[in-house]
């Protein structure tokens, strides 16, 4: 059941939800927790989407936040919202409204949003695009328990990290640190299998992905010992590798979807490690509403303290940062700078060879 109003009110949309469960024949409450989606016309339908298919293991009310960009500055200065109540078969298991601001209240979203809440339960936001920098000082960000961030979906991932760490309050996440669960799960079983000392890792992905250095990170803070970012073609973790005394135990992914897992002394094993969707990442991080001080200690690890201990390797951090370093040198940055360098000594004797007295030659 779909009921749509235009230029309505929080009062408005909650008498709405009245009416369409009376309507359905579900006049109680079954819901477990808010939902909160902060996103944009473009990402809307896959956000909610994936939020409709996650409600069927977390029955939520999912309130849909988009901000419309106002053509003239007469249409700013107004404030208008129009919502769309989905209850029933259109809603997954629990209730979706899409509300979509215009005008001066774009910049008051959580006045709108705060009145919708379900009482006495908690809160979760979602940002799938174009997430603040410190979630938990954001306005909307301050209404919940859970901000949940996906740095796979910014413009420079790797930097988005080192601004997480350091705006890390508990009860953010990510979704790119949820996309290693299977990965940290399996090694962790693996190394229980086996009694020695791990001395070296390396982990190998595409570049540019938040994952691989989340992994990484992890990896070094749990062990305490030098792990390498290499780089593949993809898709997202291909490898890990882990040189112990006990002999080399590689976890290679080529596929996208079947793993091997390779262990000294022991046969080769078939792993089911495919790349999983954005609905059961989301169920994923619904299952605990709690501080994950796992992923805190691993984002506070840093990728500058990842790429140091690799010797400045040139993974994608290393990348990253060579473009931050070109755009602030006006254009011309290092890679101008190493040309100028490779010139200066050719120019300077040529300009010694041309001012040289030509030697006359010797009477025989």
């Amino acid at each position: 059941m779909k009921i749509d109003l235009t230029d309505t009110t929080s009062s408005k949309i909650n008498k709405a939800l009245v009416q369409a469960r009376r309507a359905i024949g579900t006049p109680a409450v079954g819901m477990v927790l808010t939902l909160v989606i902060v996103t944009d016309e473009e990402n809307a339908y896959d956000a909610l989407k994936a939020a409709n298919d996650a409600s069927r293991a977390h029955p939520s009310r999912t309130l849909v936040v988009i901000k419309r960009v106002s053509r003239s500055p007469r249409d700013r200065t107004k404030s208008h919202l129009d919502a769309e109540v989905r209850v029933g078969a259109d809603a997954g298991t629990g209730e979706t409204v899409v509300l979509r601001l215009y005008g001066e209240v774009t910049n008051h979203a959580q006045s709108v949003v705060l009145p919708l809440l379900l009482p006495d339960a908690p809160v979760v936001v979602w940002w799938p695009v174009n997430a603040p920098s410190d979630p938990a000082n954001d306005p909307l960000g301050a209404l919940a328990q859970r901000r949940v961030t996906d740095t796979y979906a910014s413009e420079q991932p790797v930097r988005d990290l080192n601004a997480r760490a350091d705006a890390y309050t508990p009860g953010d996440t990510d979704l790119s640190w949820t996309r290693i669960t299977p990965w940290r799960s399996m090694l962790a079983a693996a190394l229980d299998q086996v009694t020695c000392e791990v001395r070296t890792v390396e982990v190998e992905g595409e570049e540019f992905n938040p994952s691989c250095e989340l992994l990484a990170m992890w990896l070094a803070d749990r062990l305490d010992v030098p792990v390498k970012r290499s780089l593949s073609s993809g898709p997202g973790l291909t490898a890990v590798r882990m040189d112990t005394s006990c002999g080399p135990i590689v976890l290679d992914r080529a596929d996208g979807s079947l793993a091997t897992l390779s262990i000294e002394g022991q046969p080769d094993r078939a792993v089911a490690l495919k790349r999983r969707d954005t609905a059961e990442l989301m169920a994923e991080e619904l299952r605990r509403l709690d501080p994950d001080d796992i992923y805190a200690s691993a984002l506070r690890y840093g990728v500058d303290r990842l790429n140091a201990a690799n010797g400045g390797s040139s993974g994608s951090g290393a990348s990253e940062t060579s473009d931050a370093a070109d755009e602030a040198g006006g254009g011309t940055g290092v890679k101008t700078a190493v040309k100028a360098a490779a010139k200066a000594p050719a120019k300077t004797a040529a300009k010694k060879a041309a001012k040289a007295p030509a030697k006359k030659a010797v009477p025989k």
